[in-house]
């Protein structure tokens, strides 16, 4: 993490104010109720809380100084206070300056789905060769995105950075904080609709990542996107998809026990192995892969670091019940492409008794948000799942749309979670597959941690 004296603090973030310059400052918080002693406080404002309120509680929690506004009234005397003319643009600056100081390869990474497993993948194939420090979870904006890099240490040679958005300009932002040597877009979904209107649109707010590209940089992205196809890029590109005009494809894809093992068009169709589920994922092991020849890793490097790799939780993640069940719990997010990818997992998944699909509201989907619910019901089948059970107003859209191909006696609508548990208990047996996908505020992990206890 960022250490440095107060002065220099001061230094990189156009602050004054400081009398004592020898303050030693250990990291950084946003939080007053998590300081640690020596970090640097600071107050952010939002549109329902201000932080300059909680500065005097840092300093009594071991805060060795703090940021504040001049447009903040009262600050607290005999303290260590740097102004600043704004504190959430002065922790982006101090985050800018912190990464131009340490120098480490920057890859930066967006898209509608998949960023946060291919960051975990690109991070896992490049800790086999070096230092690197990646996004932890999703803190992966405008606030988020710096912490993760004043989190870094001083030896990190690698930094992989999510960047997430909800509108326009977000991601240049982040972009131009970052500064990537490698910029990943993993692909185009529907996610955002609501507030940009059109996958067009939702294209040219994630392609806003190539814009603090380094001049050098490479740009890695989905090749069989029409809408990042077409563009005439003047920095270098590699591209994987499917199709054979990408520079990296599959030549095959087979789903073993709990992982995928694949070969590409390279080094003679040696195999790999993912010990994660979904054909999808595939893909955007395929962008990891990419970056680790960009930095000279070794094939064996890089199939040692795509076998090993760690996931963030609630992401495909296979859980074992009391009594035997499968639960895939996927429910951190949801899109129509992966919900679709995630019952398509199911389909490939053999060896167990009843199949069957919990499926919640996917959010943010804008006007056509019926017609996409309708249309992944519209892929469920009886011939491939036991039973459908929907939660939501949205949910029951996908019911509806199951219900052209699916018998109605195996799908189950509920606005009400707790009697979709319990309706859920009287069917499940210990030999049965449960997949749970929603979007997040959906909260239908509390199913799977109920179906766990069965």
């Amino acid at each position: 993490m960022i250490k440095r004296v107060i002065a220099s603090i001061q230094q990189m973030v156009n602050g004054k104010g400081i009398i004592d310059e020898n303050i030693d400052i250990v990291g950084v918080s946003t939080d007053s109720r998590n300081i640690q002693k020596g970090n640097l406080f600071i107050p952010l404002v939002g549109e329902n809380f201000n932080g300059h309120q909680f500065v005097e509680k840092a300093f009594e929690n071991g805060a060795a100084a703090s940021l504040w506004s001049v447009n903040e009234p009262n600050p607290p005397k005999d303290k260590a206070i740097i102004y600043v003319d704004d504190t959430l643009l002065a922790l982006q600056k101090l985050a800018e300056e912190y990464l131009r100081e340490v120098n480490p390869t920057v890859i930066g990474i967006t898209g509608s789905n998949g960023k946060t497993t291919t960051k975990d993948l690109v991070a896992s194939v490049l800790s086999t060769k070096y230092q690197v420090h990646k996004t932890k979870g999703n803190f992966n904006n405008h606030i988020g995105l710096p912490l993760t890099i004043l989190s870094m240490p001083e030896e990190t040679e690698v930094a992989v950075l999510e960047m997430g958005m909800s509108g326009r300009g977000e991601i240049e932002r982040l972009s131009s904080i970052a500064k990537p040597d490698i910029a990943i877009i993993t692909n185009i979904g529907e996610a955002h609709l609501k507030e940009l209107g059109s996958r067009e649109a939702i294209s040219e707010a994630k392609l806003e990542i190539i814009s603090g590209l380094k001049e050098n940089g490479t740009f890695i992205y989905h090749g069989d996107e029409p809408l990042l196809n077409k563009h005439p890029y003047t920095f270098k590109t590699k591209t994987f998809g499917e199709s054979k005009n990408n520079d990296l494809y599959p030549i095959s894809i087979m789903q073993k026990g709990n992982g995928i093992e694949f070969t590409v068009n390279q080094h003679n169709n040696q195999k790999l192995y993912l010990p994660i589920l979904g054909r999808h994922n595939v893909l955007n092991s395929l962008a990891a892969i990419l970056t680790g020849q960009l930095l000279d890793l070794s094939f064996d490097d890089i199939e040692k670091g795509l076998k090993n790799v760690q996931l963030s939780n609630m992401r495909l993640e296979i859980v074992k019940g009391k009594s035997g069940l499968t639960v895939i719990n996927d429910a951190y997010n949801a899109s129509p492409s992966s919900m679709k990818a995630a019952i398509q997992l199911v389909r490939d998944m053999n060896g167990y008794g009843q199949k069957i699909l919990v499926l919640g509201d996917m959010l943010e989907l804008g006007e056509k948000e019926a017609e996409f619910h309708q249309e992944v019901g519209k892929t469920i089948e009886d011939a491939d799942i036991d039973h459908l059970f929907t939660y939501g107003k949205l949910g029951e859209e996908i019911a509806n749309g199951a219900k052209s191909v699916m018998d109605k006696k195996h799908i189950h609508v509920f606005s009400d979670k707790q009697s979709l548990i319990k309706e859920l208990g009287s069917i499940v047996t210990p030999n049965d597959l449960v997949l749970v996908k929603a979007s997040r505020g959906m909260k239908l992990e509390e199913v799977v941690h109920a179906l766990v206890e069965m």
